[in-house]
């Protein structure tokens, strides 16, 4: 067995890497920006929407109310029973840049999000291609934004990680951690200048692709029965050539996902089985952030402490140090509230209910969403 120096040792080295690759990603990770265009060429907005009648009408007037001159919004209803199509209908009135399409019935070995898409993708005349989740909020600018960055990066997809807003304590302490292990876990640059799909993230929150290039990877087609669909198009993009870029939303594109901590653990569970490829997996990605932002409260508060010949006798604050100094810049960089990141080991413990949630799920066929059971593609190799 290995001794506790060695382990410390382990653990004290994987923050490092942590707080290095979230200081550089603090210096590299483009910005949505409003700049000028060197061309404004059609964009499609694609929205595929399913019960989302408390979101859609701010989201159909914030769209149509964006200051890019050339663009049309599709939005998909995908059998709702809350309305949501007519909602929809009454936020754009007149407006004829608005298309509201009927979704097909669900086919066999595809989810709900990817077909909705795929239908949306179909009916698009732009020559780029933005999906956008329906609950997702874009200010004045936001589209100029975009178009703008793909044509400063020469970017064929182009996928925007936008501001994540929360009001209770379960909101607070888990939806940051996404934003936490991008900017932790992935060096941004390596997604832009390293042409291997190991180094590929994408969020379906809004996502854009240039059309031909969206054609080239067979769009949502290719990934019809994946869960986390945004990574696995983002990995068969870098694998066929085309360039990614990823950019903060910078609060001109933002979000709320949920409203209270169930909201949020049925959500996190959903996919993150899916994201981490294999149940061993995602038990070994527990046990590892227990290690790197638990175990060391635990040893403090217990009185341990050990010297191995460096000057740090005191390793536990050594590491809490570490670990809350990440969490801290990642909140920075993020948009998020600061105090939130002194939870840290709330926060792992919160992931860990979600992960029992997830696995539970899949030994017992899945989770429920919006009415339909989803398989957890890509849990089982």
């Amino acid at each position: 067995m290995m001794s506790v120096d060695v382990v410390w040792l382990l653990v004290f080295c994987a923050l490092i890497v942590i707080v290095g690759v979230t200081v550089l990603n603090t210096l590299t990770f483009p910005r949505l920006r409003s700049s000028a265009l060197q061309a404004y060429p059609l964009v499609s907005v694609l929205v595929p929407a399913r019960d989302e009648g408390q979101v859609i009408v701010e989201t159909v007037r914030r769209i149509l109310a964006q200051d890019y001159p050339s663009f049309e919004l599709i939005l998909l209803d995908d059998h709702s029973s809350d309305g949501t199509a007519d909602l929809a209908r009454a936020a754009a009135g007149d407006d004829t840049r608005m298309l509201i399409l009927a979704g097909q019935a669900l086919p066999e070995g595809w989810t709900g999000k990817n077909w909705a898409c795929w239908q949306l993708a179909g009916k698009a005349q732009g020559e780029i291609l933005v999906f956008s989740d329906a609950d997702v909020r874009w200010e004045s600018g936001a589209l100029t934004a975009i178009v703008a960055g793909m044509q400063a990066t020469k970017a064929d997809v182009f996928s925007v990680w936008p501001t994540q807003r929360s009001g209770s304590w379960g909101e607070r302490l888990v939806v940051p951690l996404m934003m936490f292990a991008v900017l932790g876990y992935l060096p941004e640059v390596a997604v832009r200048f390293v042409p291997l799909s190991a180094f590929a993230a994408a969020n379906g929150q809004c996502l854009a692709f240039r059309k031909e290039a969206y054609e080239r990877v067979r769009g949502h087609f290719s990934v019809r029965n994946r869960v986390v669909e945004d990574v696995e198009m983002a990995r068969l993009s870098k694998a066929s050539g085309l360039r990614l870029v990823m950019a903060l939303g910078s609060e001109m594109v933002w979000c709320r996902m949920y409203q209270c901590w169930r909201e949020v653990r049925d959500g996190f569970a959903k996919n993150i089985l899916a994201g981490h490829g294999h149940p061993l997996y995602l038990v070994a990605s527990t046990l590892f952030h227990w290690l790197l932002f638990i175990v060391p409260w635990i040893w403090l508060l217990v009185g341990g402490w050990i010297d191995l010949g460096t000057g740090w006798p005191f390793a536990p604050l050594l590491l809490i140090g570490l670990g809350l100094g990440s969490r801290l810049l990642s909140a920075k960089v993020a948009g998020h509230r600061l105090v939130d990141a002194a939870f840290m080991p709330v926060s792992v413990f919160l992931m860990t209910i979600i992960a029992i949630q997830s696995l539970w799920w899949y030994a017992h066929g899945g989770p429920l969403w919006k009415g339909r059971r989803i398989s957890q593609r890509g849990a089982d190799g």
